[in-house]
């Protein structure tokens, strides 16, 4: 998977209580538009982040984040989720090249994102994306 940049954002609302990452829902949103980690704050689908259209199978503000475990231990804090799955109907998803995550419980506060490098698109029905999680690593580590 590609490498997780975080909002500069993130790290003030995580001091100011924006974000309870064991109980929020966290979601990822697909975009072909570039995100700006010194200064996006929120997940603006209409002008700065538009998503694919909510149909052929991707949702309206992208899918849901199972979390797993939210915990420290030895003083360094991990968010662990499941993987999540788009899977595209008739019609395809896309085009994207970024998935984002953000906090859908705190007025869309942003989180992270990954950048896959080249834009791609899921074109037909059963076509799948796994955005993988890593158990061992978790979705973001702080210390």
């Amino acid at each position: 998977m590609a490498a997780f940049v975080k909002f500069d954002c993130f790290v003030e609302n995580e001091a100011e209580k924006v974000h309870n990452l064991g109980s929020d829902t966290l979601k990822l949103a697909l975009t072909n538009t570039a995100p700006t980690a010194a200064t996006d704050t929120v997940l603006d689908t209409v002008t700065k982040h538009p998503p694919p259209a909510a149909a052929n199978g991707y949702p309206a503000g992208g899918e849901a984040v199972t979390i797993t475990s939210s915990a420290q231990s030895g003083g360094t804090y991990k968010l662990v989720g499941n993987s999540v799955v788009f899977t595209a109907t008739a019609g395809g998803i896309g085009p994207f090249r970024y998935i984002i995550l953000y906090n859908s419980s705190a007025s869309d506060a942003l989180i992270g994102y990954w950048d896959y490098g080249s834009s791609t698109t899921l074109p037909s029905a059963g076509d799948t994306l796994t955005v993988t999680l890593s158990p061992t690593n978790g979705i973001l580590q702080a210390a």
